[in-house]
């Protein structure tokens, strides 16, 4: 177990700029002079991290080394505790008064401990209140990361963003003679311990920095909108992008202030000149392609519905016109079928009002009646009268439907 500040920090994951890196041992080195270092950091030793509210809009720092605990270095340099940091966020969504959040973010990264379940309450919150990220200095490695899960990105003409990687610094303590350390590992475990002189062990740890760094390009790349196999290189693979050419690779969305952004979350300025990131959109085109977006976890703020196919106009009334044509053509014809001698006048009067041919074959049916003229008479005119004769049965009903089949030319005998 480390015993000093120096060895706690030497034995950490970071995600953090080797800059930075440097400074924060050497005050993990320093840690017994307190004047020495607030010298060499510039920042008073009760340096303490506030929230503050304007206009609705709650401004939430996120400023210097980043660690999951508040500690000695978060009192001393005025770094970040993720987990402070989560309470304050969750402070704002939760307070009435609060109608928008910004992280106003200044930091060259730290401690990857915590960092993913910051980002992922960051993330989770889009869509509840307005949540942008404002980088005015620096958003570096674990400070991107919790940037890039804020709804939108917006940064200064000087801003520095990128550093997506992960680093294991490992330092021992050869300045002080007579200091050593024994280890004795569990015969099960060989791993715990890798041999840093070894090939074997530096490929162990290796291999345990890359897939952190996986992590970290895969909720970066879901954060952005972006291609997961893109990311890497248009983030430089690790380097830095400044101010538009962060907002042209995608890191970040448009060019600001922090003041234009405050005002404009207040609602006073106007969104229609503001610079906008192309996110890459999932287009579906039924149900089944939506659902299955959903459940392949695609964000449904980047899912577009599929517009609709044109419609030729003119061919749906060629068409239609068409189909009435044909359909006109049948009736006439049909009624043409049922003419007999002596009906004329009833059959034009038939195509003229637009009857169908089964209310024409009544009607001759009827004007027969009327006129005398028996069932073998019409049966003898029709040019689609059946052989099959009419069941025996009631002789007027047997009249009727016969001569109805006979007009019409649907004979229809029953038993």
């Amino acid at each position: 177990m480390p015993r000093t500040a120096f060895e706690l920090a030497a034995s950490r994951t970071w995600l953090m700029t080797a800059e930075a890196l440097d400074t924060l041992l050497a005050v993990a080195d320093r840690q017994g002079d307190v004047e020495a270092l607030e010298a060499r950091l510039g920042r008073p030793l009760d340096n303490t991290r506030s929230v503050s509210v304007r206009d609705g809009v709650a401004v939430i720092p996120v400023s210097g080394p980043i660690f999951r605990y508040a500690n000695l270095f978060t009192e001393i340099s005025g770094a970040t505790a993720t987990g402070v940091l989560a309470t304050d966020i969750q402070a704002a969504l939760d307070n009435p008064g609060v109608h928008a959040l910004v992280l106003d973010v200044d930091s060259p990264g730290g401690d990857a401990n915590g960092i993913n379940e910051l980002a992922e309450m960051i993330f989770a919150a889009r869509g509840t209140k307005p949540l942008r990220a404002y980088v005015g200095g620096q958003a570096a490695s674990a400070a991107y990361w919790i940037a890039s899960a804020a709804d939108e990105v917006i940064v200064d003409d000087t801003a520095q963003l990128g550093s997506v990687g992960v680093v294991l610094n490992i330092r021992t303590r050869e300045d002080r003679p007579g200091e050593k350390t024994y280890e004795v590992v569990s015969s099960n475990a060989p791993n715990k311990r890798p041999d840093l002189e070894s090939e074997a062990g530096r490929a162990q740890l290796q291999e345990r920095v890359d897939e952190l760094a996986a992590v970290f390009l895969d909720k970066v790349a879901r954060n952005r909108g972006l291609p997961r196999d893109e990311v890497n290189d248009r983030f430089r693979q690790g380097g830095i992008a400044t101010g538009a050419l962060a907002v042209e690779a995608g890191m970040a969305d448009r060019l600001g202030s922090l003041e234009s952004l405050i005002a404009e979350l207040a609602g006073s300025t106007p969104r229609a000149t503001q610079q906008k990131r192309t996110v890459s959109m999932t287009t579906v085109r039924t149900t089944a392609e939506l659902q299955a977006a959903i459940e392949a976890g695609t964000d449904p703020a980047t899912i577009q519905v599929a517009a609709a196919e044109p419609v030729d106009t003119d061919k749906l009334k060629a068409d239609a016109a068409q189909a009435a044509t044909q359909a006109e053509r049948a009736r006439c014809k049909g009624i043409l079928d049922l003419a007999a001698a002596g009906f004329e006048k009833e059959v034009a009067q038939a195509i003229d009002e637009g009857a169908s041919v089964e209310a024409t074959g009544l009607a001759l049916f009827k004007a027969a009646q009327d006129r005398g003229i028996s069932l073998a008479g019409i049966q003898g005119d029709s040019t689609q009268a059946p052989t099959a004769q009419p069941p025996k049965g009631d002789q007027g009903d047997q009249d009727h439907q016969a001569a109805v089949a006979a007009i019409t030319g649907r004979w229809q005998a029953s038993a």
